[in-house]
């Protein structure tokens, strides 16, 4: 079990205006379990993405924007647990529409060794 650093560290290209800070990360049955809170400030967004694991996501501070490839608007309101499914059919974006910060307190399960998030282009329009 590793116990990480817990400073903010920004998070990478196609985010922006996000950081990120992880609480704990440790193997088990060919998962591994992450901690980690994740800032978006005012116009801050991940980039389109999707998971190889699954997510709990509990939104705090504002409303998160968060719609999948077909583009239809989703609004995650703060102090609501959600679950993203893994895989690329379930591609999105997370991003803070608002004028304060968006927090996200997530646990990941993923398979071992995968990395956090697959980078997509974004869906045409």
């Amino acid at each position: 079990m590793a116990f990480l650093a817990r400073s903010f560290r920004e998070n990478p290209v196609p985010a922006s205006g996000t950081r990120s800070r992880e609480f704990i990360r440790f193997r088990c049955a060919g998962r591994e379990f992450i901690l980690r809170q994740t800032i978006l400030e005012p116009g801050g967004q991940s980039g389109w993405h999707y998971h190889d694991g699954t997510l709990f996501v509990l939104v705090t501070g504002g409303p998160l924007n968060h719609p999948a490839t077909d583009c239809v608007p989703v609004t995650k309101r703060p102090w609501r647990i959600f679950r993203e499914p893994s895989g690329r059919a379930h591609a999105h974006l997370a991003r803070n529409l608002g004028d304060r910060p968006v927090r996200l307190t997530v646990v990941y399960v993923n398979p071992a060794g995968s990395p956090l998030s697959r980078s997509i282009a974004p869906p045409e329009r």
